[in-house]
């Protein structure tokens, strides 16, 4: 759980290694946002775990139709803030959150919204790979069977559609009634995914989906992010800032619960516009 205890604005961070480095956050994006049409905002967000002050006035405009990746050394604040588009920090005794966060232009705390559908939208994928002890079939029906999608034709079709866009298809087609613990590690995180895009969703969340896994599957699972992102919107949350680099749009970078900066990924990570950035990203600390 991210859980940072104090603030960094305007204050001195004394990296692993290297100069003691004076910080003054930058939390502009307009540029970043005006390239697409936005899809998940925060406005002057602050989140609580009971006293502790996890995210501190975070002003963001994410993207539609394109990978975002959270970055930042652990503790940061990034899958609390990821956690926020679907909720799922409700969850949590002692949560409090204070500004405005948009799906789609809509507060996700307004009176009518409701969760279930809410979680509809908004798909997660977890860190670790989290198959249910059925088969792979019933992994995937599981979700639209629970909205109320009845036929064995639609179902079987929502089963092809959402294990060929996790790129699983050809390597499971023959054995959907086997178990889905039988599958490799790389296969059951993509069948995750299957599972998530089976609710047919227009925003998938993924807090380090392949952190798990070995160089071929985790090659395998960003291969499979870039054909989703034509046609949904993904946020991911990686330690592995080769693997933001390769695969996300723009990048937001967190520092004890404050946005520090947010770029498009080439500029993050050649031309950062903060000292404590550079010093992330070239491994000086996190």
């Amino acid at each position: 759980m991210d859980t940072p205890s104090e603030s960094f604005a305007n204050r001195t961070v004394e990296p692993g290694r290297g100069a003691t480095v004076s910080v003054m956050p930058s939390k502009t994006n307009a540029d970043v946002s005006s390239a697409s049409d936005t899809a998940l905002e925060t406005r002057a967000l602050h989140l609580y775990y009971g006293e502790t002050h996890a995210l501190k006035g975070i002003d963001l405009d994410m993207p539609a139709r394109r990978i975002t990746a959270l970055i930042g050394p652990s503790g940061c604040g990034k899958s609390t803030y990821l956690r926020c588009f679907n909720r799922m920090n409700d969850m949590i005794e002692g949560v409090r959150v204070e500004g405005q966060v948009l799906v789609e232009g809509a507060d996700i705390f307004g009176p009518e919204v409701d969760l279930e559908s809410l979680r509809k939208r908004v798909g997660m994928v977890f860190q670790k790979s989290n198959p249910f002890p059925m088969s792979i079939r019933e992994n995937v029906n599981y979700g639209p069977r629970m909205t109320g999608v009845r036929g064995r034709g639609r179902l079987d079709d929502l089963v092809e559609q959402s294990l060929r866009q996790a790129d699983l298809w050809d390597e499971v087609r023959d054995r959907l009634d086997n178990s889905a613990l039988d599958l490799s590690g790389g296969q059951q995180q993509r069948l995750c995914i299957a599972r998530a895009l089976a609710n047919q969703p227009d925003i998938l969340l993924l807090d380090e989906p392949a952190s798990a896994l070995d160089p071929i599957s985790t090659a395998k699972i960003e291969e499979t992010l870039l054909q989703l992102k034509d046609s949904y919107t993904i946020v991911i949350v990686t330690h592995n800032l080769q693997q933001a680099a390769r695969i996300a749009d723009v990048t937001a970078f967190f520092m004890l619960g404050e946005l520090v900066e947010f770029d498009d990924t080439t500029t993050m990570f050649t031309n950062p516009k903060q000292k404590i950035t550079e010093e992330y990203i070239t491994g000086r600390f996190g």
